[in-house]
């Protein structure tokens, strides 16, 4: 017999014989697996070029869309939650100590606030978090915190550098356990005071 080698993919191993010796090598699923034909609408097999096509035509490039909020201001954008006591007390916090009006203000139920999220790469409906929307980049929890820290008067700059100094994964933890319990500890209130 010559040297025959024959290879049938099952699953996650593959059967390779040689002669009458027989041994199953395990080769990770999806290695060299070749995925069906992508259809739409049905089982009509589309080649994959219509098929990419078709989602890149319902995908909306969310920083395009929201390019005209930093077209003629460059200043960038805090989201905040609209409704939250603790979220609008400090919005009037970084007002007072941002005399030079560095930054601009947008609930995150808003419209526009919306549509930030999305530019962020967050859920359209995700308050969750402050968000500071920059033309280039936008930050979450405790670095947006820190980064809006960054525009306001002294001593506030200097603070954040020395928060900074504590590990990311510690700050976002504090963060989230004063998010997640901000309306029962400070409350509601009825409308956005913006």
């Amino acid at each position: 017999r010559g040297e025959e080698w024959s290879q049938r993919p099952a699953g996650a191993e593959t059967l390779i014989t040689h002669h009458t010796h027989r041994m199953a090598l395990p080769i990770p699923a999806g290695y060299g697996y070749c995925p069906p034909t992508p259809t739409l609408r049905g089982s009509r097999p589309v080649p994959v070029a219509a098929a990419l096509r078709t989602a890149v035509d319902t995908a909306v490039d969310w920083v395009e869309a929201t390019e005209q909020f930093f077209r003629d201001d460059t200043r960038p954008i805090m989201l905040f939650d609209g409704v939250c006591n603790l979220c609008n007390g400090g919005v009037r916090f970084v007002r007072v100590n941002d005399p030079t009006r560095r930054m601009r203000f947008e609930a995150l139920q808003s419209e526009a606030g919306r549509k930030l999220l999305q530019r962020s790469g967050r859920a359209p409906d995700d308050i969750s978090s402050v968000v500071l929307v920059d033309k280039d980049r936008s930050y979450v929890k405790s670095e947006a915190v820190l980064r809006i820290m960054e525009y306001l008067e002294l001593p506030f700059p200097q603070l954040a550098f020395f928060f900074r100094l504590v590990p990311l994964f510690v700050r976002d933890f504090a963060y989230d356990n004063v998010a997640n319990n901000r309306y029962n500890i400070f409350g509601r209130s009825d409308s956005c005071e913006l």
